[in-house]
């Protein structure tokens, strides 16, 4: 990837690994854009166009706050509220999976926040479950230091995402985000210890048109392609007879930590 550019394209693997009380693991390829905030529009080509119709899109309506305001805007908002601001004076990369044949479904996307120097110093993750509702948990250091690759993070987990996973215990995460890779571990615990451990990631490829266009014709369908494994898996779980919970409320704020 040049380093010049500020936009990537991640081949990655998505791995879930559920260990109790019923057992049950996957993982599949998906295709991630790593988009540049600060200059957005440049990431436009001839197969990716945004906020506009192609065959691969970016939105901004799919994100921050689901209206197509500057998401650059809305990010420093939460900054500022979390007292942040000051340390995330850089890049902004945001991670998501674009739009295929009009259509895309995020189950988690992350804002990478850097300071002037590079370093990451913050991390948004951008939570959506199949009922239409969303919530973040922003991760990053209490005194705004730099996030490092073997640093793991801890957040209550309040919002509802697997019928199969009650509103308890929290989450870890780590990530690490540099010219070569993107890599994102989530893992879940409850009070007996982890019980999920998810993870995705890959390497780094130049966002270009031949890029876009050849990741668009081997899975033109990658988009629709989540939401009906998420639903496959469901099956699976209900099968083992895993116990379900009922969705409750959405949390009343949109961010956490």
């Amino acid at each position: 990837m040049s380093p010049a550019s500020p936009h990537s394209i991640v081949d990655a693997t998505i791995v879930h690994r559920r260990l109790r009380p019923r057992e049950n693991a996957f993982r599949y390829k998906v295709g991630y854009l790593c988009l540049g905030l600060d200059a957005l529009e440049s990431a436009a080509g001839r197969w990716l166009k945004v906020d506009r119709r192609g065959a691969v899109s970016f939105r901004r309506a799919d994100h921050g706050a689901r209206d197509g305001s500057d998401l650059k805007l809305w990010l420093e908002e939460i900054l500022r509220q979390h007292g942040v601001a000051d340390f995330c004076d850089g890049e902004v990369v945001l991670m998501t999976m674009p739009r295929m044949l009009g259509y895309v479904f995020n189950p988690v996307s992350f804002w990478f926040c850097r300071d002037r120097t590079g370093a990451l110093r913050a991390v948004l993750c951008e939570v959506n479950n199949t009922f239409g509702e969303s919530h973040c948990y922003f991760v990053h250091h209490d005194d705004g230091a730099p996030i490092e690759p073997d640093q793991w993070f801890e957040g209550r987990k309040v919002f509802h995402v697997s019928p199969f996973l009650p509103i308890e215990g929290g989450y870890r995460f780590r990530f690490r985000l540099d010219a070569e890779r993107a890599h994102v571990d989530v893992n879940y615990h409850d009070d007996q210890g982890l019980m999920l451990a998810t993870s995705v990631g890959g390497r780094r490829e130049p966002l270009d048109d031949r890029g876009v266009l050849r990741r668009f014709l081997a899975n033109p369908t990658m988009t629709l392609g989540v939401v009906v494994r998420i639903h496959w898996q469901a099956l699976h779980l209900w099968r083992k007879r895993a116990r379900f919970y009922a969705k409750p409320a959405p949390p009343s704020e949109l961010v956490t930590r």
